[in-house]
Order: structure tokens, then C-alpha cells, then sequence
């Protein structure tokens, strides 16, 4: 294959109607990098041959070594098919660029998937024929979904039908069916949850304009009927306001819409269903189109009159489908006759009658060969190449930059944040594709990547190129030394003297040698912005905006102000290496110079800060869940490991790292093989030294129940959970009560965190509009103002509330709930958790978060009264604050609290009994000593509320993975052992019709997680894989300070309580690394064990 000069590609950049981008997603192991590779070959960079082998996308030794990829390469290739504008013109040869990015499959690096969907116009879904519809697919499916990427279907490993279930070509027509029907379910379950959300907004809007209609004409009954038919009739006329059906023909996949591939990577071949069509043709006499159409499906063909026949005019015979008899079994043929075990393997008439009726040549020496599977790869790679099919689908299916912004790109700024401040001049560009100098320039930097400052195109010798005198000369030094090294290990095993002689030459040679390995060691890492462009022109020295994920154009100037920087290099990706570019179109994926330091994940570039656009609010598939302590071997190098972490944020979308209270580096990851991977990088890339790291750390959740049996109440005069508190000065107590949420709710409060975090924001900006402007003439202004701020939000206030009271009405003290919800002053912790603290004062000191912000005024002329002494009043966000405090860690381990409700139900003021003036004037009460009683108010409320948690019967809430295994029936009962022995449980389980697999959908404790993956692998040789995915939190059923009290537990289990507490064991082993304390068990006099012969 020619090799494609960078130059070519570069040129082939201006031209947008001949440009593809395009994204590689599957579960892992369903054949991503062996098809890139395919595809590879076809630009002549890796030989034909090597191709599924050699992965060359998987850049990493420990990709290679595990066979897996783990991060996001984008190669750009060139690809030459013939094209006819019109059917009766002659076809011509044109050139296209195919800007392809191959992603992981592995559930730990899905933010990669996020990152280069994003990028991207279209998508290359890849599903095992034998494994089917896995976790991840569905996953991928979804980030396609969600990034509007039109998306192709290949069915890979197709051999395996062949040579591992030996299904026939009928039983594999039927298998392929069912595995088509499970890919379009789950499109299918995407675009109902689509359609019944976008039905659920049209509804409310139509009864909000039926309302203010029937508000503005309530006097008169008879124009109130008028305006609502009026309305009425108007949704059913007009097509903006009239909820209309979408056609889903078009969403699904089909082979008969050349929108599916069937392949075999590793064999070298792939087709679809207009290949075939063409080829048969001429031979059945029938119309290119209609054999596209009748290929696949319950269509039969004739043998006598070579017409197609439906299922309805077969009159009892038995035919064969079209894509069994014209397809698979030609297909089928070819293996039977090279690599089958049947009575044709190996014939020569045979092969050669193949090969004559298929009008291929194959060399004489390949036929000769007994290599049965050169000769198979050779017919295929002839007859049906891979990249062929693939290319051709991608280029005729899936659409160009300009296309594919023009339908993306207004769901995309209408989502994003501040969307109706967008400057015009920027939205039409994008949506446009303009592309001249004088157009604004966007561009979305999804992830930064780290490069070796030897492998940028600037420090490398071009091929051919004369070296200078410095290169020269180290070079002549190194091989001396290494000459000098080899001679002096060789002299040493001749004479003892001489041997001295060579040591001590070796050890200086050595340490020669050392030093250039250290030096080599110690290039710096650059990082490398992996971006889109999506309109204007950027060019090297250019100057743009940085604009970081929480930017809005409403406040363009608001802080953290957006840096300005100026475009060092341009590179085009090609996998393993970068060529330098001068400047880039729009609709290119490209790498981009100068933005260390300013983009920490993801950023958006613009020329313009005013009216900007901010895309970079990417989802990024899930949030890293474990975390580990990390300190260098050697203390000197923290500096070095602080350095390192900063660097490995920055390059991994994923990985995240936090400085602890007590001083502690603690890196978060999304699972175990990212951990690896991060520690790994660290050590040899980024940091440069020895790391130690501790063991993982597992969030966990605290919250109570009412068990059966609780402990009595610590004060049986006031009702469960009470608590009254009272400050180290005795001038201040506080009475109340901690009591555990109804389930509906808190599962409604943990759905709605997103919603109470807007809320919050929102109130907040109002807050401070009102206190930024002053003087009554401005009411109108101020309202404007503050409606301005409050527009556009997730939920209002009374959605809220209506949500939370419609969800206690069912409850038996339903009148209590809504009453508490009514008088909630905060979500804890950090203002967004599921947890309340409800005002139940009968003076109601604190204010009401879900009221409107407009209620603070008719609190201000009593904090003006009270100025010279305190009021309860005047603790309350002290009283807040300790809330959540109180929240965040929790009494059991110190880890946030969930699911409680605090209900402050007295304050009283004292004045301090050993002042000595006038008890009147309560010196002790006044406002100067505000700041000393806050800290006493804080200290006690977050006391007295673990005090009231511990009233109740404690539980731990575990994190929890959600397993998905594919096993067959003999490592079946391996795997049940495994997951057994982990504390999972089985959720489901189910066969793959057609295959001896078996899915196995369980339940797995994180905190016993680790090693999980090896063990199984272990187990079963290899036959299964785990993909854990974090699926929340659940309770664990036991309290941790549980001791047998009853008769019969004391009697089954003893006073020791033979059995483990499971729950304690977390409960310690989390305060022992926290360093808290950690209360042992009953320590029992040892005795020494007496035998029967003594």
C-alpha cells in the first residue's frame, strides 16, 4: 500500500464536503483497535498482514501487554473511491480524510468514550456476534445518542460463528436476526424516554397558556371559553405549538439501509448488503435497488423463474432466506474448504472452483501454501476487503462537518450554559460552517494529552536529514562507552587483575551510562490540547480565549476570569506520532500548542470573550469512586509527586486528586485497572520517582432506621432522637429532635440534588442583587434584575415543593412531612444532600429555603430592633452551618450522613449569671459577643445532633458495583464461588440464545472489589471477564454496635457474639485509617488447651 504523505492530508483538510469524522465505540474485547488497524493498512503504514495484530492505536506497553485499550488515539487517513455526481455521469476518483478516533471499551475509561464522542460526527458501533448486546454497548449507544452522532452497526467476529459454535448459515441468519432486534431495543427504549419527556413538556406548556388565559379573562366566562378554543384550535393548527409524532424509521439500524456491516477482523473481511446487491445483479437479472432491499429479511428466491417470493407465496416449500443462500453461504463455503474440519478442507478443485466462480486471482504461492489460513485471509481480503466496506459505509452514511452541524449544533448551544447570551455572529458560524479568517473561532478542547517533549515533530530528524557536530559527537561517545562497557566484561573473564581493571572501568562506564539514562529519563512531558474546530480558521500565533467549564457568556467577566493565550503549534494526530500543521479549517480534529497551564480537563476556545459559547459541560460517563493515600518513598521528592498529580489531572478526563485535612495526596480513580494505569503513569512519567500508595479508600454512608429492637432511649422523658443541648457558657440551649426520612422521599431528595443545587445558586444571586442595589426608585429595576438572574433554571421553588409534597401524601403522617416541608432551612450536606433541617421553633427564627427570596424583608425590621442584643435569630445560619458540618461526617466514621431529618424546635437565650452590672442591659447577651458564642453554638449543634443519629439504630450505606459477567455453563460454578465469597449477590441471570454463554448480572460491595477482576480470571483460566460499574449505595442490614441482649441470642451465640459483625469491621477498619478510636473487643484470659493424655 502507498504510503500518504502528511502533506496530502493536510491539503485534503480544505475541502469539508470530503471530510469525515468519525468515532470507534464497543464494549471491550468486541474488536475496536484489530478493525482500526484494517483500516491503517490501507495508507501504508502497517503492512496488510499485520493488521488485527500489531494494534497500532494501542500506543502504551501496558495496552499492548493486556491486550485492552485504555485511552483515545485519533489517526487521520486518506481513502480514494470512484463517485459519480449524477447516474448517468462517468465516475470519478476523489479523495477523502477520515479523521478516525479509536476509543476503550473498558467500563474504567469510559470518560474517554465522553471526550472523543464529543469530537466527533458520526459513530461506528461495534457489537460481537457472539457476545451481543453487553453493558457497555449500551452505554456507547447512549453517549451516541446524547451527542446526536449518527451512528453504523458492525457485527464483529462473525468467524466466530463458524469456528467456535459451528452454526450452520441458516442458524447464524437467525442468530444475527435476534442480535439485531436487541441493538435496536435499546435505540428503540432511547427515543420512547425521548418522546415521553418531550410529551410531558408540550402538555405543560399548553395548560400554562390555557391558565393565563383563563387568569386574564376570568371576569368574563364567555371570553375565558373563546380564548381556550382559541388556543386549542391554534396547537392543532400550527406545527410550532402542536405536538407532532416523530418517524423512527430512519433511527433504527437495518442492512437493507446499508447501515449495517457484517465482518471479521482478524480474517480480513467485511460486507453489506449493497455489495452483494451489486454483484448479483447481472447475474439474477434484478434492479441493484430492489435486491438492496429484499438481501436481508423473510424474502426467498425462485430457482426456477430466479424471482423473489414473500413469505406468503412460498406454498409450503422450503426455501432458503436470500441472505443465507446468496450470502452467508458462499462465505461459509470458504471456510469449510481452508480452515473446516469437514471432508473439503484442503481440496485444491475445490478452492480453485471458489476462487473461479468468486473472479479473484490469488498468487500461485499462496495457493500452494499449507497455510490454510494465509489462504483463506487472501480470498477474503480479495473478494470482500474490510476497509473497503467500512470506508465506503462511512463516507456514503454518515455525514460531513457541515452537515452535521447544521443538525447538531442547535441542541448543542441551546444546552449550554448561558444559551440566550450567545452572540449571534458566533452561533450563525457554527451552524454555517463558516470557515473564513474573519469568522469567529470556536474550538472544544475535549481532553489534554501528554507527549514526551522527544516525540513533538520539532525535536524530531526528519529521515534523511545530516545530523549536526553536537548530535555527532554524543553519539560517538555513547557507542565508545558502550564498546569500552562490552570490552572490559569481556577481558574480566580472562584474568583476575584484569577483571579488578574492568570493573573498575566498568563501574565508571556504567555510571557514564547511568547518567544518560537518567538524563533521557528526566525529558520533560508537553501537553497537547485534543480539540475540534467548528468554524472560523486557526493558525499558529493566533490568540484566543480560554474558557473554562463553569463559564457563562451572561457574566463573561465573572471570576475565574478566562485567560487569554496564543496557539504555539498545530499538529495533525496520526496515532503514535504528530506532523506540525500552519493552520486549521473548521470540522477538523487536530492537536493544539500553548495551553499548559490554562486548560486543566476540557475548555472551549473562542476569539471573541463577549457572546462566546461554552461547550465543554461534557458528560463524562461517571465520577471516580476510588481513592487512595499517596506519599513519595524518598520525602525529598513531594514536591516532584505534587508536581506529577498536577500533570496527571490534566491528561487523564478522569482522574482527579485532592489534598486532605490532615495533609495526606489522595488520588481518585474510576475503578481498579485506572488506578493501575494513573499510579503507573505517575511513577515513570510524570513524577519521575518511587510512590508509595496506601490501601484503597471506599466511600461509605451513614444513616439510621427504626429496627425492631433499638436500645431504649437515652432520655426516656422526651421522644426518640431529642437531644437538648446546651453551650460550655450555659447561656445558650437548643432542644432537638433527629428523626429518619420516609424512603420516598429520601430517594426523591437524592434525585433532586441537581435541582436544589440550581435552586441554591439561584437564590443566592437574588439575594445578592437585592443587596447591591439600593433606594426604593429602583423596585422596578431591582425585580427586572433579579427575574433576569432566576429565568432559566432546572426547577422552580413551588415545582420543587409540589414534588416533595406529592410524594409524602401517601404516607400515614403525611399532614407532619408536608408541614416539615413547608419549614425546610436547609439540605445537607454541602447545601445539596439528602438531608433536611426543618424550622419547628414557634417563632420560626430561621428563614424558609423554599420560599421565594422576596420573604427576607419582612425579617429586617426585627434584626434592625434587636441590634444592641442577640436573638435566637441571630444563630441560625450558625445553626445551618452546623448542620452541615454534622452531615458531611457523620458520628459512625466519620463519613456523610444521608436520609435524616434535624428538626431545631427551641432556642433559648440565658443571660450569664456572674455579670455584675445591670441584669437588665444583659451584657453577656450583647452583639460584641457574637463571635465568641458562634463557636459554641456550632460545637454544640453538630454535637447533639450525632447525639440525637445515635438514639436510633445506626446503619452503613456501601458503595456498590453492579457486575456483569459472561461465563459459560463449566466456569458457571466458579464464578457463583467468587462472587460469594466477595459479600455480592446474584441479580440475574440469563442465557444467549444460540450460545452455551450464560450473563450474570450481580451485586458487588466495593470495598470488596479489589482484586475481584484477577481472581475471577484466575478461577475460570480466562473464560470470564468482569465490567464493574458503580451502580450508588445500599444499606448493609446490621448495627455495628450490635451485641446479643435477648435469651436466645445469648444462648446461640454468646456473650462474645460468635458471629462476625460485618458492619463494625468497616465501621473500624475506616476510623483506624482515619486515625479515630477505635473501641476493641472483650479481651478474655488466655488458657492453656488441655489434651486427653495429659
Amino acid at each position: 500500500m502507498p504510503v500518504v504523505n502528511p502533506e496530502k492530508l493536510a491539503a485534503l483538510q480544505r475541502s469539508a464536503q470530503d471530510v469525515r469524522n468519525i468515532c470507534i465505540l464497543a464494549h471491550v474485547d468486541h474488536g475496536k483497535t484489530s478493525l482500526t488497524d484494517a483500516l491503517i493498512a490501507t495508507n501504508g503504514i502497517i503492512s496488510p498482514r499485520q493488521a488485527g495484530k500489531i494494534r497500532y492505536l494501542d500506543s502504551r506497553p501496558d495496552e499492548q501487554l493486556r491486550g485492552i485499550t485504555m485511552e483515545s488515539s485519533a489517526i487521520s487517513l486518506c481513502f480514494s473511491m470512484a463517485r459519480r455526481s449524477s447516474p448517468e455521469a462517468e465516475p470519478e476518483q476523489r479523495d477523502y480524510l477520515i479523521n478516525l478516533i479509536d476509543s476503550p471499551g473498558h467500563v474504567d475509561f469510559s470518560s474517554e468514550v465522553s471526550t472523543a464522542s464529543r469530537l466527533c460526527d458520526g459513530a461506528v458501533v461495534m457489537v460481537d456476534a457472539v457476545e451481543g448486546v453487553c453493558s457497555q454497548t449500551v452505554t456507547v449507544l447512549r453517549q451516541a445518542w446524547i451527542e446526536h452522532l449518527k451512528p453504523i452497526l458492525v457485527i464483529s467476529k462473525m468467524d466466530r460463528l463458524v469456528t467456535e459454535l459451528k452454526m450452520s448459515a441458516a442458524e447464524a441468519y437467525t442468530h444475527l436476526s435476534k442480535l439485531l432486534e436487541q441493538v435496536n431495543a435499546v435505540l428503540g427504549s432511547f427515543f420512547q424516554g425521548e418522546r415521553m419527556e418531550e410529551d410531558l413538556q408540550w402538555r405543560e406548556k399548553m395548560e400554562q397558556r390555557i391558565t393565563a388565559a383563563a387568569e386574564k379573562d376570568s371576569g368574563d366566562a364567555n371570553g375565558k371559553d373563546a380564548e381556550i378554543s382559541d388556543i386549542s384550535e391554534d396547537t392543532q393548527s400550527t406545527g410550532d405549538d402542536g405536538f407532532e409524532e416523530r418517524d423512527d424509521e430512519d433511527l433504527y439500524f437495518a442492512p437493507e439501509n446499508n447501515n449495517v456491516i457484517f465482518s471479521s477482523s482478524i480474517d480480513g473481511w467485511a460486507f453489506t448488503v449493497r455489495q452483494f446487491a451489486r454483484l448479483y445483479e447481472k447475474k439474477l437479472g434484478i434492479q441493484r435497488s430492489v435486491l438492496e432491499k429484499v438481501l436481508w429479511g423473510d424474502f426467498y428466491l425462485d430457482p426456477k423463474n430466479k424471482r423473489v417470493l414473500g413469505p406468503k407465496h412460498l406454498k409450503g416449500r422450503s426455501l432458503k432466506p436470500m441472505f443465507v443462500q446468496l450470502v452467508l453461504e458462499n462465505i461459509w463455503a470458504v471456510y469449510e474448504a481452508t480452515t473446516g474440519e469437514g471432508k473439503t478442507r484442503g481440496d485444491g478443485s475445490m478452492i480453485e472452483k471458489i476462487v473461479k466462480s468468486l473472479g479473484i486471482k490469488v498468487p500461485p504461492h499462496i495457493m500452494r501454501s499449507k497455510d490454510p489460513r494465509a489462504l483463506m485471509t487472501t480470498i477474503f481480503s480479495s473478494w470482500l476487503p474490510l476497509s473497503t466496506a467500512l470506508l465506503v459505509s462511512v463516507i456514503e452514511q454518515l455525514p460531513s462537518p457541515p452537515i452535521a452541524q447544521a443538525s447538531r449544533i442547535p441542541a448543542l448551544l441551546d444546552s449550554s450554559p448561558g444559551a440566550d447570551h450567545i452572540s449571534s455572529v458566533v452561533r450563525e458560524s457554527m451552524m454555517n460552517f463558516k470557515t473564513a479568517s474573519q469568522d469567529p473561532v470556536v474550538a472544544y478542547v475535549s481532553k489534554m494529552v501528554s507527549i514526551p517533549a522527544s516525540e513533538l515533530p520539532q525535536n524530531k530528524r526528519k529521515a534523511g536529514s545530516t545530523m549536526t557536530p553536537e548530535e555527532a559527537r554524543e553519539l560517538a561517545r555513547k557507542k565508545r562507552a558502550e564498546i569500552a562497557k562490552a570490552q572490559a566484561a569481556a577481558d574480566g573473564e580472562n584474568a583476575s587483575l584484569n577483571g579488578v581493571t574492568g570493573a573498575l572501568e566498568e563501574a565508571s562506564l556504567d555510571g557514564d551510562g547511568n547518567q544518560d539514562e537518567h538524563e533521557a529519563a528526566e525529558e520533560p512531558e508537553h501537553l497537547i490540547g485534543f480539540a475540534r474546530l467548528y468554524s472560523g480558521t486557526l493558525s499558529v500565533g493566533d490568540s484566543v480565549y480560554v474558557l473554562p467549564p463553569k463559564f457563562s457568556p451572561e457574566a463573561p467577566h465573572a471570576q475565574p476570569e478566562p485567560k487569554k493565550v496564543t496557539v504555539t503549534a498545530l499538529y495533525l494526530l496520526m496515532g503514535r506520532s504528530l506532523e506540525s500543521l500552519t493552520s486549521v479549517p473548521a470540522g477538523v480534529v487536530f492537536g493544539i500548542g500553548g495551553l499548559e497551564g490554562s486548560v486543566l480537563k476540557t475548555a472551549t476556545l473562542c476569539s471573541q470573550l463577549k457572546g462566546s459559547v461554552n461547550l465543554a459541560g461534557v458528560s463524562m460517563g461517571g465520577e471516580p469512586i476510588v481513592r487512595v493515600a499517596l506519599e513519595p518513598t524518598n520525602p525529598a521528592d513531594l514536591e516532584k509527586m505534587v508536581e506529577g498529580l498536577k500533570l496527571l489531572e490534566q491528561s487523564d478526563p478522569c482522574a482527579k486528586f485532592e489534598v486532605l485535612e490532615n495533609g495526606e495526596y489522595v488520588i481518585l480513580s474510576a475503578g481498579e485497572l485506572h488506578l493501575e494505569r494513573c499510579l503507573k503513569d505517575l511513577r515513570e512519567r510524570f513524577a519521575r520517582c518511587e510512590i508509595q500508595a496506601g490501601e484503597p479508600m471506599v466511600p461509605y454512608r451513614e444513616t439510621i432506621v427504626s429496627a425492631t429492637e433499638m436500645a431504649a432511649p437515652k432520655n426516656k422523658d422526651v421522644p426518640r432522637g431529642t437531644v437538648i443541648g446546651i453551650t460550655s457558657s450555659k447561656q445558650i440551649t437548643l432542644r432537638l429532635r433527629v428523626r429518619p426520612l420516609p424512603q420516598a422521599l429520601a430517594e426523591v431528595l437524592q434525585k433532586s440534588s441537581t435541582d436544589i443545587k440550581h435552586l441554591y445558586t439561584r437564590k443566592k444571586a437574588a439575594e445578592d442583587v437585592q443587596k447591591s442595589i439600593e433606594g426604593p426608585d429602583q423596585a422596578e429595576v431591582e425585580e427586572a434584575e433579579i427575574e433576569h438572574i432566576i429565568g432559566t433554571t432546572a426547577a422552580s421553588i413551588d415545582d420543587l415543593k409540589t414534588t416533595l409534597k406529592d410524594t409524602v401524601k401517601d404516607l400515614k403522617d403525611h399532614e407532619f412531612w408536608s408541614n416539615a416541608i413547608e419549614h425546610v432551612t436547609a439540605f445537607g450536606p454541602r447545601r445539596v444532600g439528602p438531608n433536611l433541617l426543618v424550622d419547628a421553633t414557634s417563632s420560626k427564627i430561621c428563614q424558609k429555603f423554599l420560599q421565594e427570596t422576596t420573604s427576607t424583608e419582612s425579617t429586617a425590621p426585627e434584626m434592625e430592633t434587636s441590634s444592641t442584643s442577640l436573638t435566637p435569630a441571630d444563630f441560625s445560619d450558625r445553626i445551618a452551618h452546623a448542620f452541615q458540618l454534622a452531615t458531611a461526617q457523620g458520628p459512625l466514621c466519620s463519613e456523610p450522613v444521608q436520609d435524616i431529618a434535624v428538626f431545631l424546635e427551641e432556642v433559648t437565650l440565658t443571660p450569664s449569671t456572674s455579670s455584675t452590672e445591670d441584669s437588665t442591659t444583659n451584657p453577656s447577651l450583647s452583639r460584641e459577643n457574637l463571635n465568641r458564642l458562634t463557636g459554641e453554638v456550632i460545637r454544640t449543634v453538630r454535637s447533639s445532633i450525632h447525639t440525637g443519629f445515635l438514639d436510633w439504630s445506626p446503619r452503613l450505606l456501601l458503595a456498590i458495583y453492579s457486575c456483569e459477567i459472561q461465563a459459560s455453563t463449566e466456569v458457571l460454578g466458579r464464578v457463583y464461588a467468587v462472587i460469594q465469597r466477595r459479600r455480592g449477590h446474584i441479580v440475574s441471570e440469563a442465557v444467549k440464545e444460540g450460545t452455551p454463554f450464560f450473563t450474570i448480572t450481580a451485586l458487588l460491595p466495593v470495598a470488596e472489589s479489589f482484586g475481584f477482576s484477577d481472581e475471577i480470571r484466575k478461577r475460570t483460566s480466562g473464560a470470564a471477564s468482569p465490567q464493574l460499574r458503580f451502580q450508588g449505595f445500599e444499606m448493609l442490614d446490621e448495627d455495628p454496635f450490635w451485641v446479643p441482649f435477648t435469651e436466645d441470642e445469648l444462648e446461640d451465640l454468646g456473650e462474645l457474639a460468635d458471629r462476625e459483625n460485618v458492619a463494625k469491621r468497616y465501621m473500624d477498619g475506616v476510623r483506624r485509617r482515619k486515625g479515630l478510636v477505635v473501641k476493641g473487643g472483650k479481651k478474655v484470659g488466655a488458657e492453656k488447651q488441655r489434651t486427653l493424655k495429659r
